[in-house]
């Protein structure tokens, strides 16, 4: 331990300051971030950047986010002296345009902050200057192409060899020091974990090797063991990304042949309650987290997946990371008589506090149960609607939690006969059923939608008798766009986090 402890030290010294070597051609994609560019070159000025930052020691990046009232941005108004965010390069009136490899220009605030926690220790963000933006918003009147993303399937790998007869399958070429390609065995181990061919070394085992010299290489592979995990990225993906000026960063990654996976447990109260302790106690990190104990055998837990010492990830879609132990009591709770926790085992935790990433980033390929708490009915074909900017229209039946709440908000927008979704709670009622944001009210429980006082007498809808029945017309893809940067919306709000 003391050995490995020393070898990141090491590594956190080799990395701290990327020096350009003109032998090499092109700035190094992988450590070009914000804080290395040229401030002097207006191009830099009237780009997107990328900031890639952890939370390291602290327990966030440094920096408040703030949606402007009345307008689908979302706004770096403070940055912290000495964090992440202040070194990366972050500034007060950045517009965040995407998180990871997601854009969220026009998502909801609530949307952004839950990318961003779900991102765990290491998030890249998209960002643009403030006076470009609002720029190229006056002259465009858009700034949805200004948001590079990698294509499908055109991302980093992270990929977990196992070592077998012939060793990882690979070998590595390389002068003196990084960066390095790989050279893969036929058939071999690190072909069947998903490396590509060609493919730059970036990490191992979460840890940056582009600026290792070959021995400290070869003894961090060494200390692996009989196990590897690699990041990597193939030369389509490396060549996109120095087209698109993003850096090979790892929050990016899509997992290969990963040995662990979180799991998404749906539970609903029995007579007996969900039959699961929560404390709050250290993980492998040395971070505190909130683990699940007692899980009593035949109730509702127990029937769902959970073990005893599981870590508790996320709830209703939400991450728990950085909260405490009475926020957590307090989210599960508020989720009522049936609740979705996204959780790891012991190894799952360990393996992702070492390769530094969140489990959530995997969660799109980990198994998910199905819950039995909504359903989603079609109308028939002929049912349609015709108003101008609406799609067809369906039928949702939704169940609420034991506080009445069916997860999802509502807001009205001036000069329109609907009430629309304007927030969909992942893991909740409303998401099972197929909610989307910016889906137009038709009916609730049959009683048209559209009058002046809809609100009023939506707010007793939480003792109505479930199931809640929502007839719901999409907005067209055209229209939507325009309805989310919509100036009137009745229940906007200002919110600001640190995040």
């Amino acid at each position: 331990m003391e050995a490995a402890a020393a070898d990141l030290r090491d590594t956190a010294l080799l990395t701290l300051k990327f020096k350009f070597n003109p032998r090499l051609g092109i700035d190094n994609p992988v450590l070009s971030l914000a804080e290395d560019e040229d401030q002097s070159d207006p191009w830099n000025q009237h780009r997107p950047r990328f900031c890639l930052l952890s939370k390291e020691e602290e327990k966030n990046f440094g920096f408040h986010l703030q949606q402007q009232l009345g307008k689908a941005e979302h706004v770096v108004c403070r940055v912290d002296p000495g964090t992440s965010a202040q070194r990366q390069g972050l500034r007060e009136g950045d517009r965040i345009l995407a998180v990871n490899n997601n854009v969220v220009a026009h998502e909801d605030y609530a949307v952004v902050v839950r990318h961003i926690r779900a991102s765990g220790p290491r998030v890249l963000l998209t960002v643009l200057a403030q006076h470009v933006h609002e720029v190229v918003r006056a002259q465009q009147g858009s700034d949805a192409f200004l948001c590079p993303t990698l294509g499908s399937r055109v991302r980093p790998r992270l990929c977990h060899v196992v070592k077998d007869e012939g060793g990882f399958g690979f070998g590595i070429t390389h002068g003196a020091q990084g960066p390095f390609w790989l050279v893969l065995s036929a058939g071999g181990a690190a072909e069947r974990a998903g490396v590509p061919p060609g493919a730059r070394l970036l990490e191992v085992n979460g840890v940056s090797v582009e600026k290792f010299t070959s021995s400290q290489l070869n003894r961090k592979l060494w200390q692996s063991g009989d196990q590897v995990t690699l990041l990597v990225a193939g030369p389509e993906v490396e060549e996109q990304c120095h087209q698109l000026k993003m850096p090979l960063a790892a929050p990016l990654a899509e997992g290969w042949a990963l040995p662990a996976r979180p799991r998404c447990l749906n539970i609903e109260r029995g007579p007996q309650g969900f039959g699961f302790l929560l404390r709050e106690e250290k993980g492998p990190d040395g971070r505190l987290g909130q683990f699940l104990w007692e899980v009593d055998p035949g109730l509702p837990a127990d029937k769902a997946g959970m073990k005893a010492g599981d870590r508790l990830v996320a709830v209703a879609g939400e991450s728990v990371d950085g909260l405490g132990h009475e926020e957590t009591v307090s989210l599960i709770r508020a989720q009522g008589s049936c609740v979705s926790l996204i959780v790891v085992d012991p190894e799952a935790d360990r393996f992702f506090s070492m390769v530094r990433l969140s489990p959530l980033l995997f969660l799109e390929n980990a198994e998910t149960a199905a819950s039995p708490l909504a359903e989603t009915k079609d109308l028939p074909i002929e049912d349609t609607v015709e108003s101008s900017g609406l799609a067809d229209s369906r039928q949702c039946f939704l169940y609420p939690g034991l506080g009445g709440g069916y997860g999802f908000r509502l807001c009205r927008v001036a000069g329109v006969p609907y009430l629309f979704i304007s927030q969909v709670t992942p893991g909740g009622s409303a998401a099972r059923a197929g909610l989307q944001i910016g889906d137009a009210v038709l009916e609730v429980n049959r009683y048209p939608v559209g009058g002046d006082n809809d609100l009023d007498w939506l707010q007793q809808l939480a003792e109505a008798e479930p199931p809640l029945c929502l007839k719901l017309a999409a907005r067209k893809p055209e229209d939507l766009k325009a309805w989310i940067s919509s100036k009137s919306e009745q229940d906007w709000t200002v919110a600001s986090e640190l995040l």
